[in-house]
Parts: C-alpha cells; structure tokens; sequence
C-alpha cells in the first residue's frame, strides 16, 4: 500500500483504541524498550536520548512512560525534545527535565520554552524515538506527512539508534518509500522488536 492509504487506515485504527488500549500497549512496549536499552549496554552509559511527548488526542504511544523511568531509574541518560518550526519546515531539541513547563501547539503536541534555552544539535543524540503511524519489514514508516523528523534524521550522527515505537505490528512493505525517507534501526511494539541493517 502507498503512503497516503496507509497513514488513512492507520489513523482511523488508532483513533478506534480506547486510552486503556493505548496505555496498556504502551506499557508493553516501554517495557521492550529498557530490555532493548539493556541488551545494548546503553543503559550503562551517559548518552542523550531524543524523543516525541504524545499527542493525546491522536492516540500516540505514551512515551511519558518511558521518559518517568529514564528519570527515576537512569539519571546518566539526558532527555530532549523537539520543538516544531512551522516556518523553516524543521524541528528544533531541548533538553528537558521533571520541572520543565510545557505548552501545547497547535497541533497538541507539549513543547518545553525556548527563549534564552541553547538548542541541542541532531548529532549530539545517541537514541532517537520516532513517532509513526504505521512501519514495513523494511524499516520504513509512514508518519504524518511534514517530513520533519526525515530532515531531522538526515543529520543525526552515524550511530544514532532511531527507535520506532508502534502500536501495530508492521506492514509488509510501503510501497512508495522513497530514498529521502530515513529508516529505522529498530521498532518496537507491545508484541516485540524489529531488528533492520
């Protein structure tokens, strides 16, 4: 299937979760994530992860679940997150932590304050969670169309993990990806992980 058919599907099946569905699915896959984190030994070391803060209304993975137990449990491990710049196309990346205000833009999405905040570079993440909607057995995903975080990824340094995190299982294949779509390392959903080269 192509891009716009699936993102339609996709969105329609995420919608028609109900927010236990979503918080037990997110439950699961947070939990393959810290196996994941330890199975690499990056649990041991003080990288800088990236990720997404949920968009409530559209059903996302809960990644506050993940971002609570990397603050709880692994306080080496720094947390940013992207903030949306409508006007050039990109995303800019902050840190934030337990006391970080955040403020819903436009499209629901909570951003940390930027005013006299230095923003993080892409090369400076070692682990990048990616939102999607849907992914192929290829590591190929369909997200919502901005291509903001393939133009984000294209600068990320060589080892940079970028972690899908899905609520579905994948779909055999997305046949208009394109070569300026950026593939995951890995995905992870509340039934296992998928590995790609």
């Amino acid at each position: 299937m192509n891009k716009v058919d699936l993102r339609r599907e996709y969105l329609t099946k995420r919608k028609a979760l109900t927010a236990r569905e979503v918080e037990h699915r997110s439950q699961l896959i947070g939990k393959l994530f810290f196996d994941f984190l330890v199975k690499t030994k990056l649990v041991t070391e003080p990288v800088m992860l990236h990720t997404f803060l949920p968009i409530q209304r559209t059903n996302e993975v809960d990644t506050w679940l993940i971002i609570r137990h990397l603050w709880a449990a692994f306080k080496h491990i720094q947390i940013a997150v992207p903030v949306t710049d409508t006007a050039q196309s990109t995303l800019g990346h902050y840190l934030i932590s337990p006391e970080t205000p955040l403020v819903e833009n436009r499209w629901g999405i909570p951003e940390p304050p930027t005013q006299g905040y230095q923003p993080l570079s892409p090369i400076d993440f070692r682990i990048v969670l990616v939102p999607l909607l849907v992914f192929d057995q290829q590591g190929h995903r369909v997200g919502y169309g901005g291509g903001y975080y393939d133009r984000f990824l294209s600068h990320s340094r060589p080892d940079c993990l970028k972690v899908g995190l899905s609520l579905f299982e994948p779909v055999e294949a997305i046949d208009d990806a394109e070569p300026t779509d950026i593939p995951l390392t890995i995905c992870i959903t509340p039934v296992q992980d998928y590995t790609f080269n």
